[in-house]
């Protein structure tokens, strides 16, 4: 009996450094920081497939801004493809360079550079049943297992049971806190945790069908791009002039393929202060600290700081970020606003 063949992870790196700003910068966003733990969180996107017969080298999409950090993460002894987008034209875009590039029959794991994920054991389960379904022609996302009515994500219900997995009854998108308390209730819906599987050439087919324009001009920057040694450099004319869309627009919620595996493996997106908080060890009164900070009747509050003393009294569910000279005090429910401010926007 023939070896299975190796699954091809897609590392997604992208996005401007706002969402958790001040400590997040263009220039060193989320991915590039060492957030929870001593390695940065693209080191442990990276980590999480390396090691494994199961999985092949990456591939990994980026801008060119961050090439040097992204080097310098991986390290000289890994083999690697980096796909050096002209500039950014979302997700679809990006996944589907990375598809023209592998052969048709081949499985890609696309995973963002910047999520988190406590079990990783149970994230290569859920990698190998999602890669088993996408041989079959399934377009599969990762379910993740809701622990809380969240309103900040995307849910996707739970049609009829696949082997491995299911399929995807319908995309709901960021619901009100009531819609999210029944979605939990019921059992039926996960939260779109933005990790996929796909067979390449079904990828691309898939594209070709719901967005024809972007199909082609991703085939042309791949074909007319060019290759040195461990990059490759799409061509820049056909890649710009590209409608970029997310893969869940461009083609997971129009494809009659459609299909999910849950995951219960500890999984959060990091995706602003109280994401990160929830993600981090706390202390008997919810709190978290790092730098130096007194915090005296206070509950569920975040302090960290690169220099100055941070003292509190009497606050509950606060973030206060001290970095590079800002200053930042959020609600956790205005954590969600934080890329918006002029500070975060105007870097």
């Amino acid at each position: 009996m023939s070896e299975p063949r190796p699954i091809h992870p897609v590392i997604l790196c992208g996005g401007s450094g706002t969402r958790l700003w001040p400590v997040s910068r263009k220039s060193r966003p989320k991915p590039f920081l060492p957030l929870i733990g001593e390695v940065t969180l693209f080191e442990q996107a990276i980590g999480r497939v390396a090691g494994d017969a199961r999985f092949a080298a990456p591939i990994v999409v980026a801008g060119a801004q961050h090439i040097d950090l992204i080097e310098e993460q991986l390290g000289a002894d890994r083999e690697h493809l980096l796909v050096i987008e002209p500039m950014a034209r979302n997700t679809a875009p990006a996944i589907a360079l990375a598809a023209a590039l592998l052969p048709e029959d081949a499985i890609m794991l696309v995973c963002p550079s910047d999520h988190h994920i406590a079990d990783e054991a149970a994230f290569r389960a859920a990698a190998i049943a999602a890669a088993q379904l996408a041989s079959e022609e399934w377009m599969v996302s990762f379910g993740i297992s809701p622990t809380h009515p969240e309103t900040g994500y995307g849910y996707l219900h739970r049609g009829e049971e696949l082997s491995g997995g299911f399929r995807i009854a319908k995309f709901v998108e960021k619901p009100d806190l009531e819609r999210a308390k029944a979605y939990m209730a019921s059992g039926e819906y996960s939260w779109n945790g933005g990790i996929f599987a796909f067979r390449a050439g079904t990828l691309l087919e898939e594209l070709k069908t719901h967005r024809p324009e972007m199909a082609d001009l991703v085939a042309r920057a791949a074909t007319e791009g060019r290759r040195e040694n461990s990059r490759f450099h799409p061509a820049p004319e056909p890649f710009a002039a590209i409608e970029g869309d997310s893969i869940d627009y461009a083609v997971m919620e129009n494809t009659s393929r459609a299909a999910m595996v849950p995951a219960d493996m500890g999984w959060s997106d990091i995706g602003n202060w109280a994401a990160l908080q929830d993600a981090l060890p706390q202390d008997s009164t919810g709190s978290f600290v790092n730098g130096q900070a007194d915090l005296v009747d206070c509950r569920n509050v975040m302090a960290m700081s690169d220099g100055p003393r941070i003292s509190a009294i009497g606050l509950e569910d606060i973030s206060i970020v001290v970095s590079g000279g800002e200053v930042l005090v959020t609600t956790r429910d205005g954590a969600q606003k934080v890329g918006k401010l002029p500070g975060a926007v105007n870097q």
